[in-house]
Order: C-alpha cells, then structure tokens, then sequence
C-alpha cells in the first residue's frame, strides 16, 4: 500500500494559484492538504473506479426517483474544504440549499463547502490509513455521513460526526442512506 506522493510546500499558493496550476497540469491529479502542501494522486484502479461509478449511478437514480435535490459529483470533482484542503472524493453529494448559496464563480472552481455525503473506495495501491485520515477529515469539517470502502480486504467504514466508525466485515451488506438519504440502501454485493 502506498502513500500518495506529498510535495512539501507549505502555503505558498493561493487558491486561484492552485486551481490555475490544476487546469495547467491537467493530466494529473492533485489534492491539497490543510498545510498547503500538494498531493499527486495516482489514477484509481479500473475495478475501483467501476464500484465508485456504480455507487454514483445508484445514488443519482434514487435522487432522481425520490425528488431529492442537490448535486452530486464524481471523483474529478474538488472542493475547498473550511481547514484550506482541497480534497476530491470518490462520490459526493451537497444539498441544494448550500450548493445554491454559493456563487457561480465558486461552483465552477473548487467550491469552497464539504460535502455532506462522501464515499471513498480504495484502490489497491492507495494507504487504508491515509483514506481513514481524509474520512475523519472531511466529518471534522462538515460532512454528515462517508463511507470507505476497501473491497480488497472486505471492509466498509461508516463515518458520521460525533459517532463511533462503523466497522462492517464482508461487503454482503446494505448500506444505509441516514440520515442524509432517509430511505435509500445500497445493496454492496448487487454491485462491488
């Protein structure tokens, strides 16, 4: 498992730097953490990226079908979380109220909000405890539910503010939705 490539660089850009560096190295694929420093992301595997996707076209349909506004995105998605990370999730989902209090300048950048709803499924390359670190980070800034899903040694965690982690073994399970989503299950062995 390895450790995603970290350039030690402090706070030396500003956020209109960093985005305009993004778009200009636009083949890769960065994250920034809460010190400024930046974070080359390896591509996801191919069979992680499909579970990521098929989480995502599962949780759209059941927006869809149950009138729930918002706005969900994939993993090319970044937003600026309240401690200065720039993160990318693998899913994510804000409510319409939030994502509509934002300008439109800030909804084409990486919009400056959590997530309240954020998935992270690992690839087999990425460090379990560097996704744990980035769970528990985006639940301190604001996010209302996450799960991690490591379909390599069968684990989901389940993340909500102010609650234990959930640690569930084998990926037979459904997931619930609450309290973000009342009602919506994901059925994992459907789909992982």
């Amino acid at each position: 498992m390895d450790t995603p490539v970290k350039f030690i660089v402090g706070d030396i850009m500003s956020e209109d730097e960093f985005f305009r560096f993004c778009q200009m190295n636009d083949t890769l694929s960065f994250e920034r953490d809460s010190e400024g420093n930046i974070i080359l992301m390896s591509p996801a595997g191919s069979l992680s990226d499909n579970l990521s996707s098929k989480i995502l076209i599962a949780l759209g349909i059941w927006l869809d079908q149950h009138d729930n506004p918002g706005m969900i995105f994939g993993s090319s998605a970044g937003f600026t979380l309240p401690n200065g990370a720039v993160r990318s999730p693998d899913v994510a989902w804000i409510n319409s109220k939030s994502w509509d209090a934002l300008s439109e300048a800030e909804q084409e950048r990486f919009a400056p909000i959590c997530p309240d709803f954020v998935v992270e499924v690992r690839s087999k390359t990425d460090s379990i405890i560097y996704l744990q670190n980035k769970m528990q980070e985006y639940m301190a800034n604001g996010c209302r539910l996450g799960w991690l899903i490591d379909k390599y040694v069968g684990k989901v965690y389940v993340y909500e503010p102010g609650n234990p982690i959930i640690e569930h073994s084998g990926l037979d399970i459904q997931l619930s939705g609450e309290p973000v989503f009342p009602g919506f299950k994901l059925d994992l062995a459907k789909i992982a």
